[in-house]
């Protein structure tokens, strides 16, 4: 494996990641779909401009910018979102902790086995000391989750944790060192963004690699056609492929809004 086949069709089926799991956490039937390529999720402003922070620190930019010319504008000239991002990159450079953390390895893969099921990581930072991933946020503040009616820290709303127990796990496996693990962490906030080193307790990550032991092989059947995954019937996926069999009483609609 490697930088170039690491996101093939054929590495996405055999191995799964930590974006793979999240997908599947979310929705099994939009994640499926996305492995096989009959749903292709939008790129975003947010999410180009999360790729154009990661591609500078990991040597790649000026390819990033050749494979996306919607960067710019018919000038020529890079859109005010991506002069930002630059913005951002300069900003980070002028902090010597932010760097001596970036400073590692860049996207170095590692493959292994959790629950018996296959996984490859990609390091945005790795240490002999140390993993470090890189993560472009709108702020961070805390985030409102729908589902559980409460607000959280944006690490465990975005699944962080369950990223870094997965890479934990596998470069313990290929070092036999179960190493700490950071997330070097920038804002997209105007004027200024703003940016922090975040380290995630053992504890955390232990709990998280529990729910990932048990979940893995239950994604792995869907992989493989061993079992029909569950639809979320909220995201983008599910709305497309969406069939009507009968008219809903609103009231039962109703009585779950006077529950929550």
């Amino acid at each position: 494996m490697n930088q170039q086949n690491y996101f093939s069709y054929e590495n996405n089926m055999k191995y799964m990641g930590s974006s793979q799991f999240k997908a599947f956490q979310k929705c099994e039937a939009a994640a499926l779909a996305e492995i096989k390529g009959e749903y292709v999720r939008p790129l975003s402003d947010a999410l180009l401009i999360g790729s154009f922070v990661d591609a500078h620190f990991e040597g790649t930019l000026n390819i990033f910018k050749v494979q996306h010319p919607e960067l710019f504008t018919r000038k020529g000239e890079l859109k005010s979102q991506y002069q930002h991002a630059e913005y951002m990159i300069q900003r980070a450079e002028r902090d010597k902790m932010f760097m001596k953390y970036m400073s590692g390895e860049k996207q170095k893969i590692f493959t292994g086995e959790i629950a018996g099921v296959p996984f490859k990581i990609k390091v945005d930072s790795y240490h002999p000391t140390c993993i470090v991933d890189l993560k472009c946020m709108k702020d961070f503040a805390s985030v409102w989750n729908e589902e559980e009616r409460r607000r959280e820290h944006f690490i465990t709303y975005w699944g962080y944790d369950i990223q870094g127990a997965i890479y934990r796990e596998i470069v313990r496996q290929n070092t036999e060192n179960t190493l700490p693990f950071y997330i070097s962490a920038l804002t997209k906030e105007k004027p200024e963004p703003d940016m922090q080193l975040y380290w995630i307790p053992d504890n955390v990550l232990d709990d998280a690699l529990s729910e990932v032991k048990s979940l893995a092989p239950r994604f792995q059947k869907i992989k493989n056609g061993e079992i029909t995954p569950q639809r979320c019937e909220k995201c983008a996926w599910c709305r497309h492929t969406k069939v009507l069999n009968a008219p809903v009483n609103f009231l039962e609609e109703c009585e779950v809004y006077e529950v929550e």
